[in-house]
């Protein structure tokens, strides 16, 4: 039977943490609630174990706030506020509850800048680049209803979401990724140690060789003497391609060319709509008005092609043409998420139907990887078995025409 890890807030406030053994974390929750505690979380201990050992190798990024910290962070704040506990007892919660330093650092700070009178999105913002301006304009929007609790609700379950995609993508391509390594050890060790063990039978027969056999022997050599040369090299070609897609008219023609490409292209199209609908959709629930909430989406977008198209939505929006228009006029957003928008701006629903839309893609997206991914594996397969082939027939050839030239 699993093992889960919980937090709780006790009945007198006090912080209540310990391991439970359950069949699922559901019923976690319930015995905890059952036990007049209120559940902050309740994980796997076999996924949090695993947390703490890769980021003993992360030197780079250990004081810095990732991702999963403020969604975890949101999510706890949320159930907090959830719970009617005011702001401040929630902050002071959570710098009990926090592990992290760089997080408890942060949400001490947010606490000290709240109890001094200052707004939450503007304790928030005073982080730096920590939170986004999606995450502080929702803040402001929900501290302007007064639903803050509400807002950090639809924040931990934007969140959610964003992260459950990345991690299904992320899962599905680790196996070509550890194939495509295979692959690249497998032929590095082939030509490294044991095609360089021939050379010394075909230098002795003083006879020419086959070409294809030279060009194995003399890669092998390559590889041999001058593998630091080729890794400063690889290295030199990969700074130069992250300085050029720095550059916007670069990056611009680079992410033009990514969505023409067959599969591939499909896919970042997919994404991309999927976080453009969620984003402007879940900022419209939040009360946050459509033209700021396209410009901050604009932010949000990675392909430089579509982040571009909002330029023209924004136009059209200052000029009464409605959301739908300017984005079919693109010509890069799918007809079928244009008509959904068209019917959402139609019954006034434009916010539920940007959601559904982002339901829709997201659904897209995972299939679309897994019909990559049974493009990509059998090429990978195939592309390693036909060079190590290569490599040994070359050598069988060279050995086969001394065998002739004994005869």
């Amino acid at each position: 039977m699993p093992k889960f890890r919980y937090k709780a807030v006790a009945g007198n406030g006090e912080i209540v943490q310990g391991e439970m053994e359950a069949p699922e974390q559901n019923v976690v929750i319930s015995r905890l609630q059952n036990a007049g505690h209120l559940p902050l979380s309740a994980e796997e201990l076999s996924s949090t174990l695993a947390a703490p050992t890769l980021n003993r190798f992360n030197f780079f990024k250990k004081n810095k706030i990732s991702t999963r910290d403020i969604r975890i962070l949101t999510s706890e704040l949320a159930t907090l506020l959830k719970a009617r506990l005011p702001l401040d007892h929630a902050l002071l919660t959570l710098e009990n509850l926090s592990q992290s330093k760089p997080v408890k650092a942060m949400v001490q700070d947010i606490h000290k800048r709240v109890q001094g009178g200052s707004t939450l999105s503007n304790a928030m913002e005073a982080q730096g680049t920590v939170f986004n301006r999606l995450y502080l304009n929702m803040i402001k929007a929900g501290e302007a209803d007064g639903a803050l609790d509400t807002i950090f609700a639809r924040l931990a379950e934007y969140l959610d979401r964003s992260a459950e995609l990345s991690a299904t993508i992320l899962s599905a391509l680790i196996y070509p990724v550890i194939l495509f390594c295979f692959a690249i050890i497998s032929v590095f060790a082939l030509l490294f140690f044991v095609v360089p063990q021939f050379v010394p039978l075909f230098e002795d027969a003083g006879h020419a060789l086959p070409l294809p056999t030279e060009i194995v022997f003399g890669t092998a050599d390559l590889l041999r003497n001058y593998w630091w040369f080729l890794l400063g090299l690889l290295a030199l070609v990969a700074w130069i391609i992250d300085k050029q897609l720095r550059n916007p008219v670069t990056r611009l023609r680079w992410d033009t060319r990514m969505l023409k490409l067959p599969v591939f292209g499909e896919l970042m199209l997919k994404l991309e709509v999927a976080r453009f609908t969620r984003t402007l959709g879940t900022l419209l629930t939040n009360g946050v008005p459509l033209l700021t909430s396209v410009k901050i989406v604009r932010e949000v977008l990675t392909n430089q092609v579509i982040s571009r198209v909002m330029d023209n939505v924004t136009a059209g929006l200052e000029q009464g043409r409605g959301l739908a228009r300017p984005l079919a006029e693109s010509g890069q957003f799918p007809q079928l998420a244009i008509e959904l928008i068209q019917v959402g701006e139609a019954t006034g629903q434009l916010e539920e139907m940007l959601i559904k839309v982002a339901d829709i893609y997201d659904e897209e997206s995972r299939t679309t990887v897994k019909r990559l991914l049974t493009l990509l594996e059998p090429v990978l397969i195939i592309g390693l078995g036909t060079l190590i082939a290569l490599i040994i027939i070359s050598i069988l050839v060279a050995i086969l025409s001394l065998n002739e030239l004994v005869i």
